[in-house]
């Protein structure tokens, strides 16, 4: 059996680096990390551009968890979206349960 790589645990301390020391973790869970990853993959799949290298064999599942580890997309808790965010008609945005999921041409992107 073949190891995933990264991990769970990695993707989660990935997707944290940005928090603050004394600040709640943006990602807490393996669910998370899942709901996350499938979201950005259906925006791979809608014609949102990758944003890591890819490969020829590379599926768009592949391509979220890499942008996930690199650092180009994150997760925004709910309370830290703003009015514009969600008028903004350059963003491709879905929502759904308490995270969004952000796409932005060109920039990093959040989930």
């Amino acid at each position: 059996m073949a190891m995933l790589y990264p991990t769970y645990n990695d993707l989660i301390k990935a997707v944290n680096k940005t928090v603050e020391e004394g600040e709640e973790p943006v990602v807490k869970s393996r669910y998370s990390i899942v709901v996350g990853t499938a979201k950005r993959a259906r925006q791979i799949i809608d014609g949102a551009p990758v944003l890591v290298k890819e490969t020829e064999d590379m599926k768009p599942l592949s391509a979220a968890v890499e942008e996930f580890y690199e650092g180009k997309v994150s997760i925004v808790p709910p309370e830290e979206k703003t009015d514009s965010e969600s008028t903004d008609e350059a963003k491709d945005t879905v929502s759904e349960e308490n995270e969004e999921v952000k796409a932005e041409e060109g920039q990093e992107q959040s989930l």
